[in-house]
């Protein structure tokens, strides 16, 4: 595997040569070289004093919340003074435990993510995502494609999404219901990690469409992962509170997609309200709880309306020396950006060198970690 990640990609060899990524991603790092053990395992390896089952939601969550800023602090020890991987015992019952229980329990009025339809997922699939209580998993695989410290990542896509972007690229995946793959449970999710950890992944890279709809899948798939590797949430991040902060304690790196500024941006090309707002509350609520990569694509035409505004406020509210930007060039116009162009004509066609120089042209004046990766 060493030997094909070289040939394929020697940039995710030579790209920790540099000091600000090593910085930036210095927790990522540890816990991929298993000097560090994932924060599943620490949360795993902290006690609840009650048993969630035979508690109300209203006093699950108090619980939750307690044991939440208990693993926050362990996690400070832990990189303070570090902690083999393999130092930590599993407790029945523990925060992961509190944590699966919350997450069943809102899967029946759901609001995993801030469109919060209240659907009770285990008997229909009538809200945003089209997914009843299964998790579909489409397809994984080592992919050699994502940003260089992550290659080879192993990457787990799951059918369904919050969004109806009419540009995605993954349509097929994210939007035509019904969505192929495989139907698993918490067992299955967690053979698939260990699985992708033992052929060489760096880490488990959780996409999709968008994992947000598959949380208490995910939840309880770490109950059952006997190794050790980094999670990384590959999101829209539109997730409720709730929803984020069941995840929060257990995410390793974050990988958020910061798509849009102007609201009716992403109310005309996602269907989604409120992006702005939610969005930036999510960011700020992850930072201290991982790593952080934001990705950018740069769209046509929305340069003034999005791009410039998003960096300033990368640049204004993330500390600049612990998150990288990615800012993508890859736009092309996809699914019915590709079909219908009269109706999107201002996304109907690839971004120019010029509007991809002048995002990079004001990242550099803001002094963003950018195109490191």
């Amino acid at each position: 595997m060493l030997l094909e990640v070289l040939a394929l990609r020697p940039d995710s060899i030579t790209v920790w040569r540099d000091p600000r990524v090593k910085r930036a991603l210095s927790w990522y790092w540890d816990v991929m070289r298993d000097r560090a053990p994932a924060r599943y395992r620490i949360a795993d390896a902290i006690p609840a004093d009650r048993d969630p089952r035979g508690l109300d939601t209203r006093e699950l969550w108090s619980l939750h919340d307690r044991l939440s800023q208990r693993a926050l602090e362990e996690w400070r020890r832990v990189r303070e003074k570090g902690l083999a991987w393999d130092e930590l015992e599993p407790v029945e019952p523990s925060f992961l435990d509190v944590k699966t229980e919350l997450a069943r329990r809102i899967l029946r009025e759901c609001v995993f993510c801030e469109k919060r339809c209240r659907v009770d997922r285990t008997k229909s699939n009538r809200g945003a995502c089209r997914l009843g209580a299964e998790t579909i998993v489409s397809t994984y695989f080592l992919h050699m494609g994502e940003e260089a410290p992550l290659v080879p990542s192993g990457t787990i896509f799951y059918g369904g999404c919050t969004f109806k972007c009419v540009f995605c690229q993954n349509y097929d995946v994210s939007q035509e219901y019904p969505y192929p793959g495989e139907v698993v449970d918490a067992r299955r999710l967690a053979s698939i990690q260990e699985k992708l950890r033992r052929k060489g992944a760096r880490n488990i890279n959780h996409v999709g469409g968008d994992p947000t709809p598959n949380l208490h899948t995910i939840i309880e798939s770490f109950k059952h992962l006997r190794v050790n590797v980094p999670q990384i949430w590959n999101s829209n991040q539109y997730q409720s509170v709730e929803g984020l902060k069941l995840i929060r304690d257990l995410i390793d790196l974050w990988l958020p997609d910061f798509k849009f500024w102007d609201n009716r941006c992403a109310l005309r090309l996602s269907l989604t309200a409120r992006y702005r707002e939610t969005l930036t509350r999510n960011l700020k609520m992850i930072l201290g709880h991982g790593d952080i990569i934001i990705r950018h694509l740069v769209m046509p035409n929305h340069l003034e309306c999005c791009t410039l505004p998003i960096l300033d406020w990368i640049a204004a509210n993330m500390p600049r020396d612990r998150t990288i930007v990615n800012i993508m060039a890859q736009y092309r116009p996809e699914h019915k950006a590709a079909a219908h162009p009269e109706r999107y004509p201002d996304i109907a066609r690839p971004i120019t060198g010029e509007e991809y120089q002048k995002a990079i042209e004001h990242a550099e004046r803001l002094g963003l970690l950018h195109s490191l990766v």
